[in-house]
């Protein structure tokens, strides 16, 4: 008996690990094929124009769909956040685009945290190194702050920060309220810019239409540069922001070093 617990044991252990070699093989499977690739604005201007329709007469499936699509690709670990926000800002507007959008990511990055924390987050904690452990403790003591922060400040990978709390024990609802309050600011301005967008839009597709009418459709391609909009002034006010969050970790610190001191 003992002997078949520990089977079923090993076989719970080995089970948690499953979710996560799911999303490790469908990541797999969107960059061996290229999927990826075929994220880009000018795919979704192209299906907003053949579907506008459909998508017209039924905009709350769509907003739905849009939302389940930018959960899974963030899931999945695909960099996609700049282009799904804006086009959701071009697709809905600012105020529903942006909402969807904030939604979305915050529900794609639920799932892998999740995920990470049910597969790895018990055995890291157990092995991990003293600096680690401190990091870790200092981490749950002010989660919310430093979430905030690793949100607002775009210095590093979303993928990263949707797995490093699920490692360091973040509790799921300051990891979820962090990554929802964290991401606004910057979903907001993307999918105002995609909402403002449309002159663009029609500029870039009289270009197209030209070309084509000189060239034959294959020698053309609709371009829409949607990294212009990643503008210094926007990263600066992020990066200000993710300061203001730390303002709380400063003032506690603050505090214990002066009843050290005392």
């Amino acid at each position: 008996m003992p002997q078949l617990d520990n089977i079923a044991a090993r076989g719970v252990r080995l089970g948690r690990f499953v979710p996560l070699v799911a999303l490790a093989v469908g990541m797999a499977c969107v960059f061996a094929l290229g999927w990826h690739d075929h994220l880009t604005l000018e795919t979704i201007v192209t299906l907003h124009d053949r579907f506008h329709a459909f998508l017209a007469m039924h905009a709350a499936l769509t907003i739905a769909v849009y939302m389940a699509t930018y959960a899974l690709l963030v899931a999945l670990s695909i960099p996609c956040g700049l282009i799904m926000t804006v086009a959701g800002g071009l697709l809905f507007g600012t105020l529903i685009g942006g909402l969807a959008a904030v939604v979305g990511a915050t529900f794609g990055a639920s799932i892998i945290f999740l995920i990470a924390r049910s597969a790895v987050g018990d055995t890291f904690s157990e092995r991990t190194a003293p600096w680690l452990a401190k990091l870790s403790a200092g981490f749950k003591d002010q989660a919310l702050s430093y979430m905030l922060f690793l949100r607002l400040v775009p210095a590093f990978p979303f993928w990263f920060v949707n797995i490093a709390p699920a490692m360091l024990g973040v509790p799921l609802k300051t990891y979820v309220l962090g990554t929802f309050l964290g991401i606004m600011p910057a979903t907001f301005a993307f999918a105002s810019a995609g909402a403002g967008l449309h002159s663009v839009v029609t500029a870039a597709k009289s270009t197209y239409a030209a070309c084509v009418a000189l060239k034959g459709a294959d020698a053309c391609q609709l371009k829409i540069n949607a990294s212009t909009l990643l503008t210094p002034e926007l990263l600066l006010a992020l990066v200000l922001l993710g300061l203001v969050a730390l303002i709380p970790v400063v003032l506690k610190r603050g505090r214990k070093f002066h009843a050290a001191a005392k």
